[in-house]
């Protein structure tokens, strides 16, 4: 018969590091630190056994990473790989990952489908971009397919690509025109836009910045660059 190991709760007390945490200690002896979420439930003069024990600090390590990866998405909307990659990298194990993503998901702190749409808001926002070079950043944050094309569906990329321009036009301003297109064309392309796009996007931009000068018809053609 395996001998099972009992041991007596002597103290509980609040780090002073760290008000969320709390010092266990049996038997008159410091034992190990919980979240305060996994202390509920226990009373000094509670004696508890060795399966107790390593079923709190299992909890502990499961609060620990739920309360990393809310962290995390406090500071931004993240997608459920990018918390995966991110406990991975900090060595908890697969099926304690699993159950936070799960309790996450469960809570609504995840969910990939409002993550893409954040994404896209943000970057039509601040950063326009192409549907091609937002489906890439998108897979490479592990969303779905499926996901992405709801999320970039009812993007205007000529707007987009315009809006782009405008952020970086007037530092080429003073070039000549036929530099100026190649400038503003190999930037829109590599934001992912399509040559048609870019073609008129470049024109527009010049004409704008030179009071409507006339296209000069003479200018090289940037579908190669």
């Amino acid at each position: 018969m395996a001998f099972l190991f009992m041991a007596t709760i002597t103290a509980l007390t609040t780090q002073k590091r760290n008000r969320e945490r709390v010092n266990l200690f049996l038997d008159g002896e410091f034992a190990f630190g919980l979240t305060a979420a996994a202390s509920v439930g226990l009373r000094i003069g509670q004696i508890i056994s060795d399966t107790e024990i390593a079923a709190l600090k299992d909890l502990d390590e499961v609060e620990k990473a739920k309360n990393r990866a809310v962290r995390l998405i406090s500071r931004r909307s993240r997608s459920v790989v990018e918390i995966k990659r991110n406990l991975q990298k900090n060595k908890y194990d697969d099926h304690l990952i699993e159950h936070v993503i799960d309790r996450l998901l469960a809570a609504n702190l995840l969910d990939d489908a409002a993550f893409a749409e954040y994404w896209v808001e943000q970057r039509e926002t601040f950063k326009p971009r192409s549907r091609l070079a937002l489906r890439h950043e998108l897979m490479q944050k592990g969303v779905s397919r499926t996901v992405i094309e709801a999320a970039v569906d009812g993007i205007d990329e000529s707007s987009a690509a315009q809006r782009a321009a405008d952020k970086h036009a007037r530092r080429w301003k003073d070039l000549p025109e036929n530099d100026f297109r190649l400038k503003l064309s190999q930037y829109l392309k590599r934001l992912g836009f399509p040559y048609d796009i870019i073609r008129d996007i470049t024109k527009n931009s010049w004409q704008t910045l030179n009071e409507g000068e006339a296209f000069n018809g003479n200018l090289p053609d940037f579908e190669g660059e």
